[in-house]
C-alpha cells in the first residue's frame, strides 16, 4: 500500500471512529422526549389472543356517531418492532356501516419504530395513485391547520366464483411529537436530528393514521367523512397542537 492510499486509510478509520464515539456520547447523554399523544393504562391483544400490551396511545371509544373496538397488534408487527414501541389501534363504525381505522405507532428509545407509512397500504396490496398535502382544521383547544398527507390507491380482490372486486383505499397520515407537527417523513427525520443535536433531547415521535375503504367513485365522499372524523377525534388523543391560524380573509378558503 502506498503513503498516500495507507494515509487515506488512517484518515477513514480515525473518522468512523470520532463518529462512533460521538453516537455513543449522544446516546448516554440523551433524554426521552414527552410523547404528543395521550398513553394510557389499556391492554392490547395479538390476532391469536395473546397479551401484546399493557399500555396504549388513547383512543376515544366514540367519535361522532362512530361506536369502536379494539383491533388486535398483528405478531409481525410485535416480532418485527423495537419492545418499547406503543401502539393505538381501534376501528370505528357509523350506524349505517362506514368503517375507519384509526392506528398509532409511538417510538420509545429506539427510532426505527416509526417508517414510512406507504408501506403499511402497498403491505395490503394496494397500489398508491395518487399522494396529496392537506390540512384538516382542528377547533380545540383552539383553531389551528393539521397537516396531513392523503393517499389515494386501489387493490382488487377476489370473490366467489372467481370474480374480483375493486377497492378504493383514502389513507392520511401524519407525526406528532412534543410540540411539534408534520405530514412530511424527511421533516421529521430532520427534526429528530435537530432535537438530538442541539439539546439532547430524543423526541417520541408517533405517527398516526386514518384508514378507509370504498368503492370507486366515492373516494371524496369517504374522505369527506374522514376529515370530519379527524376533526372532532385529534382534540381527545393529541397533547401537541399549532399555533391559531390566522382568520381568512373575505373571499378566501383554506385547501
Amino acid at each position: 500500500m502506498t503513503g498516500p492510499a495507507k494515509l487515506l486509510l488512517l484518515v477513514a478509520v480515525g473518522l468512523m471512529a470520532a463518529t462512533a464515539l460521538l453516537l455513543n456520547r449522544l446516546k448516554a447523554a440523551q433524554n426521552l422526549g414527552t410523547p404528543g399523544v395521550q398513553v394510557v393504562a389499556h391492554t392490547l391483544y395479538d390476532e391469536k389472543g395473546a397479551l401484546a400490551a399493557t399500555n396504549a396511545v388513547f383512543f376515544p371509544d366514540r367519535v361522532l356517531a362512530f361506536g369502536s373496538k379494539d383491533v388486535p397488534i398483528t405478531r409481525l408487527e410485535l416480532d418485527w418492532l423495537p419492545k418499547d414501541t406503543t401502539y393505538g389501534r381501534r376501528l370505528y363504525r357509523a350506524p349505517d356501516g362506514f368503517e375507519m381505522l384509526l392506528v398509532a405507532v409511538l417510538m420509545g428509545t429506539d427510532r426505527t419504530s416509526i417508517h414510512k407509512p406507504q408501506q403499511c397500504l402497498t403491505g395490503q396490496g394496494f397500489g398508491i395513485e395518487r399522494q396529496e398535502p392537506l390540512i384538516v382544521p382542528i377547533q380545540k383547544p383552539h383553531p389551528y391547520d393539521l397537516p396531513v398527507l392523503r393517499m389515494t390507491a386501489t387493490r382488487e380482490v377476489g370473490m366467489p366464483q372467481g370474480a374480483k372486486l375493486r377497492q378504493r383505499a383514502i389513507y392520511a397520515y401524519w407525526f406528532v411529537a412534543d410540540h411539534e407537527i408534520t405530514a412530511d417523513h424527511n421533516q421529521r427525520m430532520w427534526w429528530m436530528s435537530r432535537d438530538l443535536l442541539l439539546s439532547g433531547t430524543l423526541q417520541r415521535w408517533a405517527y398516526i393514521g386514518c384508514f378507509a375503504i370504498c368503492l370507486p367513485g366515492q373516494e371524496e365522499a369517504a374522505w369527506a367523512r374522514m376529515k370530519e372524523f379527524i376533526a372532532a377525534a385529534v382534540p381527545e388523543f393529541q397533547r401537541a397542537t399549532l399555533p391559531p391560524t390566522k382568520p381568512l380573509a373575505a373571499g378566501q378558503t383554506r385547501p
